[in-house]
């Protein structure tokens, strides 16, 4: 009788939750500044304070964003030491239903930058693709607003992404079985320049993610497409020409299908710009 009422309770709970909470930071009215793009791709666990610094500087110190679909405002404080933002503001969006929300679309359309935490990638795409809210994040992409995203939030950023829809799964798992249902890919939830044909691990080298992401490579199936893994505390500094530097405390790593992994260490410069055909 306990157990099935807790159970009750709990789920009263749930459905008692706000389908989007919003929190703000700094100025409370929103600013329109001249924005430069460009995208931060970031490995999970510490942040790179000096990826929010760039970000905060693209985005022309305007409104900064954090969306998620669980967790806190945390990020409102961080940000604001990292730079001259005017603002900094956290939506959690929690369903379908919010992912339609004017105040929700509104908050994302007058953003300067946009950053995706962490968390569970899969609530991202089972919530928000093909949503006017992922609608509305292409748009400020498009529009030249710098994005970028961390953990589950860079997995999304990608052309190509690992869902998780079935858990994850380890570089182990994956050799040994590169049939397993559980290696659940998809694509399009953004496109954001230069990530075309490409798919982003994160927590890579801590969480040994090197033949996981090939067997994710083999199953696209194709030369041209890219694997791009990201160590924790590490993050690539992505601008709209296709150049790219890595920043923080580990390195970022480059797979193609058919040629060696290049990884390249904090400090170095590198390209994701396509060649041409």
């Amino acid at each position: 009788m306990k157990t099935l009422l807790a159970a009750f309770l709990l789920a009263s709970c749930l459905l008692a939750q706000d389908p989007y909470t919003y929190s703000r930071a700094g100025a409370p009215n929103d600013v329109t500044t001249p924005t430069s793009g460009g995208a931060v791709l970031m490995g999970g666990s510490r942040d790179v304070a000096e990826a929010f610094a760039w970000m905060i500087d693209r985005s022309g110190r305007g409104d900064f964003l954090v969306l998620r679909a669980a967790g806190t405002d945390a990020y409102n404080p961080f940000v604001l030491e990292q730079g001259p933002a005017h603002s900094a503001a956290t939506l959690i969006i929690r369903s379908r239903q919010a992912a339609s929300h004017p105040f929700v679309l509104e908050k994302v359309r007058h953003a300067e930058a946009i950053f995706l935490a962490g968390g569970d990638q899969w609530n991202y795409i089972r919530l928000w693709k093909d949503t006017p809210l992922a609608r509305a994040i292409q748009q400020r992409i498009d529009a030249g607003v710098p994005i970028g995203g961390t953990s589950a939030g860079l997995a999304v950023l990608g052309q190509h992404y690992f869902s998780a829809e079935f858990d994850t799964i380890t570089s182990a798992e994956a050799e040994a079985d590169p049939a397993s249902p559980k290696i659940a890919l998809g694509r399009d939830f953004l496109r954001v320049p230069h990530l075309e044909d490409l798919i982003t691990d994160s927590h890579f080298s801590e969480r040994q993610r090197q033949g996981r992401l090939a067997i994710f490579l083999r199953r696209i199936g194709g030369h041209q497409i890219t694997g791009l893994g990201v160590d924790e505390k590490t993050a690539v500094l992505l601008t709209p020409d296709g150049a790219a530097r890595v920043v923080g405390a580990g390195a970022a790593h480059l797979f193609k299908n058919g040629r060696p992994p290049r990884s390249y260490p904090s400090g170095a410069v590198l390209s994701l710009r396509k060649p041409r055909e």
